[in-house]
């Protein structure tokens, strides 16, 4: 019998999401935005000491290859043909830090995580060297001085990794963010790998000027960085060099943005005032100002949103954070053994709002001092902390996406304490989409339309809020009360009033702590705290 004829359903797109928690590669249709198959591996995580959190950057590089070869297998089986892929777009945690050998192409160390604390002490003695009159990092970058970005982790490998001093010194080092290493990887590495970055990317390093849109000369000498290692600034849709290996050889990797950008892109957020929260490891939420550089006075990031083409403008955005979220999901399976797998905290959302016959947050101080806590109310809690956090950065109308917001629970409970609509597309793979439409819209593969006629049509899913506004108010009132007392019980210290995360020891449980108002677990993590929002663009 002849082989069954393969589909044809025209220009396909790959995305490689490459995120904190896990690596997918997912194919779309160019055309229609549809999602046609992926595969998903998860990432590990190590914590060598209490704050640090390091990545392998061989095992996120064979996840990409893995993913590709297993979405192409799953093509394969739906009679897609995956030569009809005409090219791959690359979205990636953002400031997390690597540095290989460019002539063995082997990593020199660890990837240091977005999440990693070990710079701590290199902040606090580089911010004594900044005028208080004259933030020239903050004014050049976008970015207070914090261990959050990449340039104070390089910093650190300079200083503490012989193994990196040395390449250095015999000019064999290579420094870059995770898309930096997957590009120069996956097109040839030390066979002519190409060493390249893209503005979003690049804007969170601390050493790049979101004004010239180039690596700061002033900067660099600040934090005593060789400019020779770091990657060429591109924009985020071109073409950067072709895929060497594997199933898709010959195939140009041609769109590279940071994971909240790609999100901002895939929820076609391209106007001003336009705004979308990300629920992944952690909460993200970004406000495009178009091609306005805007600074805040409460402590929001201003950062590049996107470039779609090297002739084309640069966007800006203003940017909020909650660090903790989906990762909350993740302890509660890993380390407490509350759930088996991340969907089953929905089935005990709704075994809990069947049987609990007051409001959750009240239910749940009582029934902790009455020692009848369940883990039902410890997932809540887990949930409820997230959409509390969230509220401390945005107050408006806003979009959602990412692998959380497929709980419907967690979406109406968000849209209760915003007290406004959150709305979500019904494929909330964003991240991976804008990065897909990046890299199929560049110039000389062209097969995805960014013209607003043209962008295909997303169904949308809206949560409107079922309590009252007083309800809405007490909840969020009596749980800001709760962060303070359990702030209170871990630690004195504060930070200072411009880093956009205030860190502090505090026990993983803290984010749940802050629904529950009691301490759980023992195991100390990084904290980060919100920042308030300024008023958005309108």
């Amino acid at each position: 019998m002849a082989a069954a004829k393969k589909a044809v359903l025209g220009p396909l797109v790959g995305a490689v999401d490459q995120g904190t928690s896990s690596t997918r590669f997912l194919v779309f249709n160019s055309k229609t935005a549809e999602l046609l198959s992926h595969h998903q591996v998860e990432i590990k995580q190590e914590f060598p000491r209490e704050g640090w959190v390091e990545q392998d950057p061989k095992e996120i590089l064979q996840s990409v290859y893995e993913c590709i070869e297993k979405t192409c297998e799953k093509l394969g089986q739906l009679n897609i043909d995956i030569s009809n892929i005409k090219a791959i777009g690359v979205s990636n945690q953002r400031e997390t830090t690597v540095v290989w050998d460019k002539l063995t192409g082997e990593p020199l160390y660890n990837a240091v995580v977005w999440l990693d604390l070990r710079t701590q002490s290199t902040v606090e003695n580089l911010s004594k060297r900044i005028p208080g009159n004259n933030n020239f990092v903050k004014s050049k970058t976008g970015l207070p001085l914090s261990t959050y970005f990449s340039a104070v982790k390089l910093r650190w490998l300079l200083d503490n990794v012989r193994k990196v001093q040395r390449a250095v010194e015999e000019d064999r080092a290579l420094f870059g963010t995770i898309d930096s290493w997957l590009i120069w990887s996956l097109t040839g590495g030390a066979n002519g790998g190409v060493h390249c970055t893209d503005v979003t990317n690049a804007s969170r390093t601390m050493l790049f000027n979101i004004h010239s849109l180039e690596w700061d000369k002033e900067l660099c000498e600040f934090f005593e960085i060789p400019m020779k290692i770091l990657p060429n600034v591109r924009s985020s849709s071109e073409i950067y060099g072709l895929m060497k290996a594997g199933a898709l050889e010959g195939v140009p990797i041609s769109g590279c943005l940071g994971d909240q950008s790609a999100a901002l892109v895939g929820q076609m957020c391209f106007q001003d005032g336009q705004a979308k929260n990300t629920y992944g490891t952690g909460c993200f939420l970004l406000c495009n100002t178009g091609r306005k550089c805007v600074f805040s006075e409460h402590g929001l990031l201003t950062t590049v949103a996107y470039k779609l083409g090297r002739d084309k403008p640069v966007y800006y955005a203003l940017e909020g954070s909650v660090a903790i979220a989906g990762a909350v999901i993740r302890w509660l399976r890993d380390n407490l053994g509350i759930i088996k797998t991340s969907e089953e905290i929905g089935e005990y959302l709704k075994y809990l709002n069947e049987m609990s016959p007051v409001p959750f947050f009240l239910g749940l101080g009582y029934t902790v001092v009455g020692g009848f806590t369940n883990k039902c109310h410890i997932a809540f809690a887990a949930l409820e902390a997230v959409c509390f956090q969230t509220r401390e950065v945005i107050k408006a109308f806003f979009l959602v996406d990412g692998g959380m917001t497929n709980n419907k629970i967690l979406m109406q409970l968000q849209a209760d304490i915003l007290y406004i609509p959150v709305v979500k597309p019904s494929m909330p793979e964003t991240t991976a989409l804008g990065a897909a439409m990046a890299a199929g819209a560049a110039e000389g593969v062209g097969v995805w339309s960014l013209e607003p006629e043209d962008l295909s049509a997303v169904t949308m899913e809206r949560f409107e809020p079922q309590i009252n506004a007083e309800e809405s108010e007490i909840r969020y009132s009596t749980w800001k009360k709760a962060v303070m007392k359990s702030v209170g019980w871990v630690t004195t210290q504060s930070s200072e009033s411009g880093d956009p995360s205030i860190f502090c020891s505090l026990p993983l449980g803290f984010f749940i702590v802050s629904s529950m108002v009691m301490l759980i677990g023992a195991r100390y993590i990084s904290g980060q705290l919100l920042f308030k929002l300024d008023n958005f663009i309108s």
